[in-house]
């Protein structure tokens, strides 16, 4: 493991600030509108701005992150695409072990630091931006697969298919699921499609379950897993069968 991180630094180091970003923007944008909701009234609950907001924040880190560091390591930032890529073969089973430990630690460390940044009561409110269903666990899960399923079929389509577009859309079009994701699943799920930014804030605020793991762990996989044979099998144009130019 020590020679694969050591051949591979520029990839993990890729992975870890991409999912460090995913998470401390996203989860710190939370407990921002938890931070700015309290202060303009206690009592004000949680609205469609506010869904807008944090549908935004994880939209635009996302894709700015893929563009950024995807031509280093692919621009994963997340255990369910590394493992839907693994699938496929477009990554070694050793080298998806280390980006998937990596992408878990980062999401941790930027919980830690969001600890250090927001209130007591600021983070008690929020959780840390860690995603708490409102749904019973199987709807969860259900939830949770159907929006990981479309997350890892747009990365599939824009950045790991050679015949994609990755160099010119790939962060937007990425960056959007998220988007329309969270806007759906944010009040069922808190629609995190991915177990590293999930974990992290569950992790520092203390709120892991039996549930969670179904959920943000389980689920998240199996949408990934589906993804990946859906496109393998029915989407992907090898390139042996495209015509010549």
């Amino acid at each position: 493991m020590q020679d694969l991180t050591a051949s591979h630094r520029r990839e993990l180091t890729a992975e870890f600030l991409g999912t460090f970003a995913l998470t401390f923007f996203g989860a710190g944008a939370i407990c921002a509108d938890a931070m700015l909701r309290a202060a303009a009234h206690p009592a004000l609950s949680f609205g469609p701005l506010d869904l807008l907001l944090v549908a935004s924040a994880h939209a635009v880190v996302l894709g700015v992150m893929v563009s950024a560091l995807g031509h280093i390591s692919g621009g994963h930032f997340n255990p369910a695409v590394t493992l839907g890529a693994a699938i496929g073969r477009h990554i070694s089973a050793a080298l998806a072990a280390a980006y998937i430990v990596t992408q878990l630690v980062a999401g941790i460390v930027a919980a830690l630091l969001l600890k250090v940044f927001f209130s007591a009561a600021v983070t008690k409110t929020a959780a840390y931006g860690a995603p708490v269903p409102s749904i019973g666990t199987g709807q969860a899960f259900v939830v949770e697969a159907v929006l990981t399923f479309f997350l890892v079929l747009t990365v599939y389509a824009t950045a790991i298919d050679p015949a994609g577009t990755f160099r010119s859309v790939a962060g937007f079009g990425i960056g959007l699921v998220l988007f329309f994701d969270i806007l759906v699943g944010g009040p069922l799920t808190g629609a995190a499609m991915n177990p590293a930014r999930a974990f992290g804030p569950s992790l520092v605020a203390g709120v892991l379950s039996g549930g969670h793991f179904v959920i943000y762990w389980i689920g998240t996989a199996v949408g990934g897993v589906l993804a990946a044979l859906v496109y393998e099998n029915l989407l992907f144009q090898r390139a042996e069968a495209r015509p010549a130019a």
